[in-house]
């Protein structure tokens, strides 16, 4: 009778079911996330700060905007901004590892690439969630955003899964660009991607062919569906179109950039 390790050609490796993903590694790398306090406070304070600034003039609270006011709309903006900050910051943190050598020690385990970066992504969500709430409880506490609470749950969720687009961004730079430079790239592209995607700037004030442009920018179909249940109006299925494309092509960059990475001898 052939027992199953005999089954088993020598130096087989045998993969494990879902390519190595489960529960015990997401919750193993939130915790080493969770050490890094310095990225951790940077991800939530700044959006935080920046509703502050920019969300709280008391006008604001007074200007209708579809099924609330015009606060409520830049907490949408400023928790997205926090949102796509911190999953690209946590997606990004495998350029740490790559300089620890730790992309080279996964060659020797049947962990599959596809899963090393679903965990990745995973655990940069928890740091888009952090970021999110804390947007969020801030405007609670602030009484100037108003939407019904149906609102606040569908933009808050919204938010929260939609940043999987940047987790998967973050990975993609960090496993392109060496652990020195990747932050500085990451927060310029960010910038760039917010003011294309009309994040910061309505479209409206751009001219025609900067408007064009914009609609093939990463955070431009991104921010059009959060902020959609606010707003209303008529819904553009090119806005779901855009997000989806630049999820595929971030994460057929992470996953071919750590194939490249772990084939390094």
């Amino acid at each position: 009778m052939t027992t199953p390790a005999a089954a088993s050609a020598p130096g087989e490796r045998t993969v494990p079911p879902f390519g190595g993903f489960s529960p015990g590694l997401v919750r193993l790398e939130v915790r080493r996330l969770l050490r890094n306090r310095r990225t951790v406070v940077f991800t939530v304070l700044f959006p935080v700060f920046f509703f502050l600034v920019f969300g709280l003039n008391s006008a604001y609270a007074s200007n209708r905007v579809g099924r609330g006011n015009e606060s409520a709309f830049i907490m949408i903006s400023m928790a997205l901004y926090g949102a796509v900050i911190a999953t690209s910051s946590g997606g990004a943190m495998v350029s740490v590892e790559r300089l620890a050598g730790w992309s080279r020690q996964l060659r020797i385990t049947p962990l599959q690439p596809v899963a090393y970066i679903a965990i990745k992504m995973a655990t940069a969500l928890v740091l888009g969630l952090a970021a999110v709430v804390a947007v969020y409880v801030v405007g609670i506490l602030s009484h100037r955003p108003s939407m019904p609470v149906d609102l606040w749950v569908a933009t808050g969720v919204a938010l929260w899964i939609g940043s999987l687009l940047f987790a998967a961004f973050g990975l993609f730079v960090g496993y392109l660009l060496p652990s020195e430079n990747v932050m500085q790239i990451i927060g310029f592209a960010l910038m760039l991607f917010s003011f294309g995607g009309g994040l910061f700037v309505p479209l409206g004030q751009f001219a025609h062919p900067l408007r064009v442009l914009a609609t093939y920018t990463p955070l431009y179909g991104l921010n059009q569906l959060v902020h959609y249940p606010l707003v209303q109006g008529a819904f553009n299925w090119t806005w779901a179109a855009n997000l989806l494309a630049w999820l595929v092509i971030f994460t057929g960059g992470a996953v071919w950039r750590f194939r490249k990475d772990t084939a390094r001898t």
